[in-house]
């Protein structure tokens, strides 16, 4: 879902939140009693570097993956003592179906390199297993993630706003 807030469908709005926080909480208490029971699991959360910003014209997603981010490390430490480790994922833009589905194809970010899946899977697997927090996958997102937390969020979000804004890819004359 791409666009302007104040112009797009509230249902197609509160299908991203059901989607990203909805699911994700009902998922995670589903599955986390039974781990606390037996003292052990492993729990990844699909964040994204959306996270850690404002995100013009993906504002509702950006917020849903902020929310499963806070879920994540807040989890963590209730359960830090139980044998359970949990992990949030944050990975940039990677080679899916996202763009398409999202209808961003002719953004300037969708024309930006993306990770593979394989390698997001492989980056994530590696940090649930070495019992990291998170893990923010890619040499440039790493370097987005502490450009988002060291600039003002009017700057990032301006930034932002210019790759996300719907027709903003450059033309291919």
């Amino acid at each position: 879902m791409n666009g302007a807030f104040h112009e797009a469908p509230v249902e197609d709005l509160l299908r991203v939140v059901d989607l990203n926080v909805r699911s994700t909480v009902h998922l995670a208490a589903f599955l986390l009693p039974a781990m606390v029971e037996r003292g052990a699991g492993r729990v990844l959360f699909t964040s994204s570097i959306d996270a850690t910003m404002p995100a013009p014209y993906m504002a509702v997603y950006a917020a849903s993956k902020a929310f499963v981010y806070s879920l994540a490390l807040g989890i963590r430490g209730e359960v830090k003592d139980s044998g359970i480790t949990v992990t949030a994922l944050m990975p940039g833009p990677t080679d899916t179906e996202i763009f398409e589905r999202s209808d961003m194809e002719d953004t300037a970010i969708a024309k930006q390199p993306r990770d593979s899946a394989e390698k997001v899977a492989t980056d994530a697997l590696k940090a649930l297993f070495d019992g990291k927090d998170h893990v923010i996958t890619g040499v440039r997102n790493k370097l987005n993630a502490t450009a988002n937390n060291i600039l003002p969020d009017k700057a990032v979000a301006a930034v932002r706003g210019k790759l996300s804004k719907p027709g903003s890819a450059p033309s291919a004359e």
